[in-house]
């Protein structure tokens, strides 16, 4: 939690966003502590859940709900 990259990642691994992250690892013997850095860095962001939702403004909400009443209430005075 305390590395540069999760700082520079904090917005798109937690919150309102989808994020596609590719990990790399290199087959010498001398990136191996790199290596197995990154794949456990890796593990714990895949393991990371967000559920994005779309952001929107409250009286555009509220204006949608009322053209959904409105129009359920037309339905129901054309079925009378």
């Amino acid at each position: 939690r305390d590395s540069k990259l999760t700082r520079i990642l904090q917005d798109s691994l937690g919150g309102n966003t989808k994020t596609v992250m590719c990990a790399n690892a290199g087959p010498a013997d001398y990136n191996y502590d790199e290596t197995l850095s990154t794949l456990r860095y890796a593990n714990r962001a895949k393991n990371i859940k967000n559920k994005p939702k779309i952001n929107q403004d409250p009286k555009d909400a509220m204006l949608r709900d009322y053209q959904d009443e409105i129009s359920k209430l037309k339905d129901q005075l054309a079925n009378m």
